[in-house]
This record gives C-alpha cells, sequence and structure tokens, in this order.
C-alpha cells in the first residue's frame, strides 16, 4: 500500500515514520523546502525518542519518502492523510486554512480514486468542510473522480509516541463510507496481531473524541491544582489526596499530579478551540472555562512562592534564579505554552538573572528567547551561586540530585518543587527551604 502524509511536524513525521516501519509505502510532503532536504539528509526537525533512528532505517529501506510536491505523488497513492498544523486563531478557534489548502491541492490534481483522512486535530464540521473543497475544486475543473474523506485523530504522547503509535489503547476511525472503512482496516492490519482496537464511527463523533480526550486529561490536571491550592490552605497532603482518590478504580491516578500547570501544543489549543466551537454553536463549556482559567493561574504559582519567600518582586532583583527544565513535559523539547516561559518572564519583569538548564530543549529556548537569560551546561552547573533554585520539568537526571553538592553551590538555599519529586524532609534537614505544590 502506498500512502502520503502532508505535514511532517510532530504528527506527519511520527505517523509517516511508523507506518513506514510497519512495511507501508509512504511519502512524507512539506511545503518547506528546506525542512524536506534536510529530512533527506537524515536531520531531524523535532526531538522524539527513537524517532531519528527510525527515519533514517526506513528512509535507507526504501520505504520512507520525502518531497515538496503533493501532486507528484497523487497519481500513485491510495489514501492522503493531512497532518498539517491548525494554530489556534485569536479568537481560539483552529485555523483551518492549511488543511483546506491540502483539500484545494488534491482537488485540483487527482485523476483517480483516493482516500482523504484528516489527522490533524480539528473541529467537528471539518471533514466537511473538506469534502466541499475537493468536490469545488473538482467541480472547476468539469470531472467526476470519486473520493472519500474520513477522520483518523492522533492520541500521540510527546516523549512517547512511537510506542504509542506501534501499541495504541485504540485507533478511532470516522468515515461514511465502507470503501473507506476497508481501506483503513487494511492499513491498520499489521497491528492487528496485537489485539488493538480500531474504532469506527461516525465522522463528526471522531472529529469530537480528539477534543474531548484532551479536554478530559486538562481537567484531570486543572482539578488537583485546584485541589492543591486548597490542601496547601487547610494544611492537608495532596500528594497524599491524590493517592487516596486514585486508588478508586472509577477514578485512578493517571494526570493526578499537582504542578505548576500544563503546556504543549494540545491541550491548551484543544480546550480553547471546544469551547470556541461550543459559543459557535450556542453552547458554553463552563467546566472547560474554568479548567483554563485555574491552568493560567497555576503558571504563575512558581513566581508567587519565591515572592512569599523573598518578601516581595521588588526583592527579587539582582538575585540569581536557577530552573532546572524549559520543556513543557520530559521526552521532548518541545516549549509550546510552557510554565518555564511564563516564569522566566515574570523573572524578568522582576529584575532577577535567570540561569537555565535543560537536558533537550535549551537550542529551542535559545530560538524562542534568544540570550535574554544564561544557559548552562548541567544541573550543577546552572545552581552556582543561585539565590534559589526552580524545578519546572521533571526530567529523570533531576530526581537524585547530589543535594550537598547543590548546597556548596548556591549562594541561597530555596527550592521550590514545580513537580512535587523531592523529598521535601530531606532538603530541609539539609538547611534548604523547600516550596512545593498544595504541600507546606
Amino acid at each position: 500500500m502506498k500512502i502520503a502524509i502532508v505535514g511532517t511536524g510532530y504528527v506527519g513525521l511520527v505517523t509517516g515514520t511508523c507506518f513506514a516501519e510497519l512495511g507501508v509505502d509512504v511519502t512524507c510532503v512539506d511545503t518547506d523546502a528546506s525542512k524536506i532536504e534536510r529530512l533527506q539528509n537524515g536531520i531531524i526537525p523535532i526531538y522524539e525518542p527513537n524517532l531519528e533512528q527510525l527515519v533514517e532505517k526506513n528512509y535507507k529501506a526504501g520505504r520512507l519518502h520525502f518531497t515538496t510536491s503533493l501532486e507528484s505523488v497523487l497519481p500513485e497513492v491510495e489514501i492522503v492523510f493531512s497532518a498539517v498544523g491548525t494554530p489556534p486563531d485569536e479568537d481560539g478557534s483552529a485555523d483551518l486554512r492549511y488543511v483546506l489548502q491540502v483539500a484545494e491541492t488534491i482537488g485540483r490534481h487527482i485523476d483517480r480514486y483516493v482516500l482523504v483522512v484528516t489527522k490533524s486535530t480539528v473541529p467537528v464540521g471539518t471533514a466537511a468542510k473538506v469534502r466541499a473543497t475537493i468536490q469545488g475544486e473538482l467541480d472547476k475543473r468539469g470531472v467526476q473522480i470519486p473520493f472519500d474523506v474520513a477522520s483518523n485523530p492522533e492520541f500521540l504522547k510527546e516523549g512517547n509516541a512511537i510506542e504509542d503509535f506501534i501499541r495504541p489503547d485504540r485507533v478511532v476511525v470516522g468515515t461514511d463510507s465502507e470503501r473507506a472503512r476497508e481501506l483503513m482496516t487494511r492499513l491498520y492490519k499489521p497491528m492487528l496481531l496485537n489485539n488493538f482496537r480500531v474504532m469506527f464511527m461516525d465522522i463528526p463523533s471522531a472529529e469530537m473524541t480528539k477534543y474531548a480526550a484532551n479536554a478530559m486529561l486538562a481537567t484531570r490536571i486543572s482539578f488537583i491544582n485546584d485541589v492543591a491550592a486548597l490542601c496547601q490552605a487547610v494544611g492537608a497532603d495532596v500528594n497524599m489526596v491524590r493517592k487516596g482518590i486514585g486508588a478508586d478504580s472509577r477514578i485512578g491516578n493517571k494526570f493526578l499530579y499537582p504542578g505548576c500547570g500544563y503546556g504543549g501544543s494540545c491541550f491548551p489549543k484543544d480546550v480553547k478551540a471546544l469551547i470556541h466551537s461550543a459559543k459557535q454553536n450556542n453552547c458554553r463549556m463552563e467546566v472547560l472555562e474554568a479548567v483554563e482559567r485555574v491552568n493560567e493561574r497555576q503558571k504563575r504559582i512558581l513566581f508567587e512562592k519565591l515572592v512569599g519567600h523573598f518578601g516581595s518582586a521588588e526583592a527579587l532583583r539582582g538575585r540569581r534564579i536557577a530552573l532546572w527544565g524549559l520543556a513543557f513535559k520530559p521526552g521532548t523539547d518541545d516549549m509550546r505554552e510552557a510554565p518555564a516561559l511564563v516564569l522566566i518572564e515574570q523573572l524578568r519583569e522582576a529584575g532577577a538573572e535567570v540561569v537555565a538548564y535543560d537536558p533537550i530543549a535549551m537550542t529551542e529556548a535559545k530560538r524562542r528567547i534568544g540570550d535574554s537569560i544564561a544557559y548552562a551546561t548541567d544541573a550543577y552547573g546552572a545552581v552556582l551561586d543561585a539565590d534559589a533554585l526552580v524545578l519546572l520539568t521533571e526530567w529523570k537526571e533531576f530526581r537524585l540530585p547530589n543535594w550537598e553538592v547543590v548546597k556548596r553551590a548556591m549562594r541561597g538555599d530555596v527550592v521550590v518543587d514545580g513537580r512535587n519529586i523531592f523529598d521535601r524532609n530531606e532538603l530541609r534537614n539539609l538547611g534548604f527551604a523547600y516550596y512545593g505544590i498544595g504541600v507546606l
């Protein structure tokens, strides 16, 4: 089977590479010629564990190809996946211009049946717009060429995307055509050996499933952060509370970790888009509106803890603050909507000196914020002469540092644990002033 994946961002590149690993002949398409050239030379534009090795392996094996021309591959492929970006507009809605540009290109150039599958996260009703756009281009040409449209949302976790694709919890496919269903069944057949579920449903339900799934996970994060704030106020320990409620099989313990807020490319964007979609349909997502407010508040909590310790924001002027972690989560270099960006802005406005270290995201940080902060070459270099240390990303290498070395290196004694991964009793016994989330 031959397929095309349009878009070589996170979703498109992972999807295309993993299908190639399963034996499918895949062509990844992108209008960015320099990106395509880099990919052909083995240079990967994103960080994802094991992705670089799989791209190289399948490119050399002739199963994975890269091009800037979608029209050149349309005569050969049976399925075209649209995995282009859907960035949020100012009003929170998903920007569909790239999705519809792909549809226009397909409508202008197909000369035989093709199945067009939306992989990008898009609002309910997008497939209908894609279908109308393709048909409109065919009408302009005065030709009648059959095609189908389907929805196949992705559920990949950054840092674990390869495993998520190969061994998924479920594969959701929205279609209204038996021919499309048969094609998608054949495409995913290699994975049926693992007895995973392909869940076929109508297209609007498939489009909604992706948004609803991310909205639920974001809700759990904001819920536990709200609980953490109350725990701090009444003297409870949110870590104990989390374990207690997570032991209930109806609740479970996933995504119940208090911290400094969620970020990344999915949760913030998808929550905004679902809220906007509801307003367009005379509904209101009141729970999600609160989820978003809590998350924005939570991103500012680390600065508030520093201010609480030093007495005022003005007292931070000239102080050296070390940051461990810049990416929004471990296992990725993604800094989109990262809590680190909010804290850095607050610290800079307060006149503090910021020194950061992240094992993967340093290059991305320099691209985003340049030399407005200092960068250390390792975790211990970051804390040298620091008045305070703030943990933002729970990378494994931060979990068991040599605290005696840290204590000797620091000028001050403040540790703000934005992910509750440190033993506060150990740190306090060593003379640190420890601040966590939802704990005294």
